[in-house]
């Protein structure tokens, strides 16, 4: 082939990228890199999603992706926007932040209650979407293999979104407002007739926002707020750090249908208003949507398109006594093919805190569907139907809310010895505490007070819950050997070495609210903006290899008073054998993301 195909396999991700940053900064192969195809998987299950990194425009990027011919592409603008808001990282952010190479993320995120835990095994992957990674990378190697890759750059961006069997459908930038104006022309156009011809009426058309408006307000709150009763009534869902528990999928279904249920029900009340006069109001709405979107999101214009379809059929039930059903279903195609995948993918992706996403995405899509629903002489029933529907799922849901060792609830014990105070405790992570920890955590569980005042880190900033006397064990925390303590002009300098004296694993170090004009850990500089920006005083996390000491040199200003605090961790509280802590029952897991299953030594150092 014209180039060469380098297969790179990193570790490190969630550390901080770090086997990816060593191979785009290091190896001497980097530097001839034109493109990459990352891999990436957020769960076990679910279709592959394309995602693009990229320092410009991705207009070359999708014209050549759509010149591959993947067969079964899921990507959309809005997805990469999305993306590209939220702090989430990959290997390939490396690649384009470090070394201006673009490239293709491909990853499936559902059944995220997988992601990282004991069940992200090789038996749990869902075959159907390894394959659906296969059907990108073959057809993408052979074309980007024969591709003069350093044609790949582009200032244009591309809208794009996938539409079963035609494959990928993009279209420039510059064609939002254009795209916008003339929806909002066909709008008035279509208004403005059927004003004239007594189609419709400006008193219907102001009664037609009313049911418009109570779909929304009703649905939006239920979403909003359903998070927050489930967990209210399950608190055990809390444990799952993913927020997505094992039956989540049965909610998203149970909350669709209630959204459906609503709209039908809300709108067979208001049916002597008139179809036509019904739709004027979501046609705005979502003209109003398309609007901003195309101003503050535009990644997410493409939405218009299925607006086009709707004031088709806005046109055909204004001007037409008896439409054709098969026509209106025709123009209703367009929402369900675009809108369906992402009413699912939503709370999928982001959690069933997001449910609102979904709910109102229903409703918005109803809107756009009807013309053809508008029709139905049986909304009654069919809302009768659905909310029925949406208690069989929600029963469902409730009578698998448990646990068992296909689906194991997530624990947490540590064991956190403070050798300032030479006291002990049992520590865990967990909402509601398993039977195998609550044997060390007892009957009254007590808040943490000192512990809670640091945040170690994880990935969603988890901190303790409860915590219980433990008996002193005697475990030797880190030697704290001061190396160097000076003072140059309006600044203090101090070095020091932290040594392990057992067998551990990760050190975490942590100042008091002061200022720090630089920091060299391990030689290695930290950046101003980094310093600038500390959370919680968290200066490093240093994960241990081979017991070696950490060198730390913290520069500040000589009227400051520093403290740090040390937390030394070792990942072996279940095999160590000053403890006895029996395995876990089958039924539980090690909950992920956290310090866990550890013995956490915490010291402290002052310089007054």
């Amino acid at each position: 082939p014209l180039n060469d195909i380098i297969i790179v396999i990193t570790d490190a991700e969630e550390l901080g990228l770090n086997g990816a940053d060593l191979f785009a900064n290091k190896h001497p192969w980097a530097k001839d890199v034109g493109l990459v195809l990352n891999f990436e998987a957020r769960g076990s299950g679910g279709a592959s999603y394309m995602l693009i990194e990229t320092n410009r425009g991705n207009a070359r990027l999708i014209e050549e992706f759509t010149q591959a011919g993947p067969q079964y592409p899921v990507a959309n603008s809005l997805a990469y926007s999305i993306y590209k808001m939220l702090p989430n990282d990959t290997d390939l952010t490396v690649f384009r932040e470090d070394q201006d190479i673009e490239g293709f993320n491909f990853a499936f995120i559902d059944d995220h209650y997988d992601y990282h835990t004991a069940l992200d095994s090789y038996e749990r992957l869902d075959r159907e979407s390894l394959a659906h990674q296969g059907s990108y990378l073959m057809p993408l190697l052979l074309h980007f293999s024969a591709t003069h890759l350093d044609d790949l750059k582009s200032l244009n961006d591309l809208n794009y979104f996938n539409v079963p069997y035609f494959g990928l459908v993009s279209y420039p930038f510059e064609w939002i407002w254009p795209m916008f104006i003339l929806g909002l022309i066909g709008f008035i156009g279509i208004v403005y007739s059927g004003l004239r011809k007594k189609k419709l009426s400006g008193k219907g058309i102001a009664r037609g926002f009313v049911p418009m408006l109570f779909v929304l307000l009703i649905n939006g709150l239920v979403g909003y707020y359903s998070w927050t009763l489930l967990t209210s009534l399950y608190p055990e869902y809390q444990d799952i750090l993913h927020g997505f528990p094992y039956n989540g999928h049965a909610y998203i279904t149970a909350f669709v249908y209630f959204s459906l249920g609503i709209a039908f029900f809300i709108y067979q009340r208001f049916e002597k208003i008139g179809i036509a006069n019904l739709l004027v109001a979501p046609a705005l709405l979502w003209l109003i949507l398309c609007g901003l979107l195309a101003e503050f999101l535009p990644g997410a214009s493409f939405f218009i398109v299925p607006v086009y379809a709707f004031l088709v059929g806005l046109l055909v039930v204004s001007h037409q006594q008896s439409p054709n059903g098969f026509l209106l279903l025709f123009v209703g195609l367009p929402a369900l093919v675009i809108f369906g995948p992402f009413v699912k993918m939503f709370p999928v992706g982001l959690g069933l805190k997001m449910m609102v996403a979904a709910t109102l995405l229903t409703s918005l899509t109803f809107f756009l569907l009807l013309p053809l629903f508008g029709f139905y002489k049986i909304k009654k029933g069919l809302a009768a139907v659905l909310i029925l529907l949406c208690i069989g799922f929600l029963l469902d849901a409730h009578f698998t809310r448990g646990f068992d060792p296909e689906n194991p609830k997530p624990n947490s014990l540590l064991y956190v010895l403070d050798e300032d105070e030479n006291t002990a405790q049992w520590a865990t992570y967990e909402k509601v505490p398993s039977k195998w920890t609550a044997q060390y955590l007892g009957a009254d569980l007590s808040k943490p007070e000192k512990l809670v005042k640091k945040t170690l880190s994880s990935k969603y900033s988890t901190g303790f819950t409860y915590v219980a006397p433990a008996t002193l064990k005697p475990i030797k925390g880190p030697k704290l050997e001061v190396v160097q303590d000076t003072f140059v002009g309006n600044d203090r300098m101090v070095q020091l070495a932290v040594h392990p004296q057992r067998a551990v694993n990760r050190l975490e170090v942590f100042t008091n609210e002061m200022t720090l004009s630089s920091a060299i850990i391990n030689d290695i500089p930290l950046s101003e903006y980094y310093l600038e920006n500390r959370r919680r005083g968290k200066l490093i996390t240093h994960y241990i290899s081979d017991n070696e000491p950490t060198f730390l040199q913290l520069t500040f200003p000589k009227d400051e008073k520093l403290r740090l605090t040390f937390y030394e961790a070792s990942n072996d509280l279940l095999s160590h054998d000053l403890f006895s802590v029996p395995p876990r029952p089958a039924e539980n897991i090690p909950m992920p993301f956290v310090l866990n299953d550890a013995i956490l030594v915490t010291k402290t150092l002052n310089f007054e």
